[in-house]
């Protein structure tokens, strides 16, 4: 970080790698600037237009409802008691609010790996209650039709809005690095991109890609939309699919033969 000495001039960056300088007359304005630095020297990304950026309500609710499905699910299918999760997603949630509490435009180290540890948690929880359900019906314990199909359902849904989670953080490197001038590689490919007269001038996909993308990959077992490109992407989809392929053709099927 540079160093502000007073009574000179320092070169301050901005959002846009736009330098402003400024001249550094009193002790209090030194301060401020030592202030300023330091904060902006944090963030390994950061939107040049702030309108440009994506709002941070979608995931949020997208979280939000995966966690309130993950609340009334059976007790049957939780591993453990059923507030750990919330108070955890919750304190870790906090912070990122805090960076973002609007729209989307700074991403630093930490608040990405608090993002992914945010959808890795709430999968981990999900992948459980599928093991858990897939253990009672293997091993014939005594699980009522309703709670079957109710399981089943609060399963699916969660499992496609973490994995929309996960495609929304990953591809190209997160929604701040995606909007970056020199934004890298992505990750998955989807049709605006090969028609971009048809979709307005520096198009990006945003949450709602992601969920569309990750329920027709849910409901299909296979990609529709948009097409991976990358290991990991296709490594994710194909995690998705087996889920999705368990919880509805073996579990649900189950649980109608319960019910007939």
């Amino acid at each position: 970080m540079p160093q502000v000495p007073f009574g000179r001039a320092l070169e301050v960056p901005v959002a846009g790698d736009v330098v402003v300088e400024q001249n550094l007359t009193s002790p209090a304005v030194a301060v401020f600037w030592r202030w300023r630095v330091k904060r902006l020297s944090k963030y390994e990304h950061e939107v040049p237009n702030v309108f440009c950026a994506e709002s941070r309500w979608p995931p949020t609710m997208a979280l939000a409802l995966a966690l309130l499905l993950y609340i009334f699910i059976p007790a049957k299918f939780e591993a453990g008691p059923r507030w750990i999760l919330p108070v955890l997603e919750v304190l870790l949630f906090v912070p990122l609010m805090i960076t973002n509490p609007r729209r989307i435009t700074r991403q630093s180290r930490v608040s990405r790996s608090i993002g992914l540890l945010l959808i890795a948690l709430i999968n981990a929880a999900n992948f459980t209650s599928i093991g858990l359900l897939v253990h009672g019906l293997l091993h014939s314990l005594k699980i009522d039709g309703r709670s079957l199909i109710l399981a089943a359902i609060e399963i699916y849904v969660t499992n496609v809005l973490v994995f929309a989670l996960w495609y929304w953080e990953l591809d190209g490197g997160g929604a701040v690095a995606r909007l970056m001038p020199d934004a890298r590689r992505r990750d998955f490919r989807f049709p605006q991109m090969e028609m971009p007269e048809l979709v307005e001038e520096g198009w990006t996909p945003t949450f709602i890609d992601y969920l569309y993308l990750s329920f027709t990959d849910s409901t299909a077992f296979s990609p529709t939309d948009a097409m991976p490109l990358s290991p990991w992407a296709k490594l994710l989809m194909l995690a998705e699919a087996t889920a999705s392929l368990v919880t509805v053709v073996i579990v649900a099927s189950r649980a109608v033969g319960v019910l007939g």
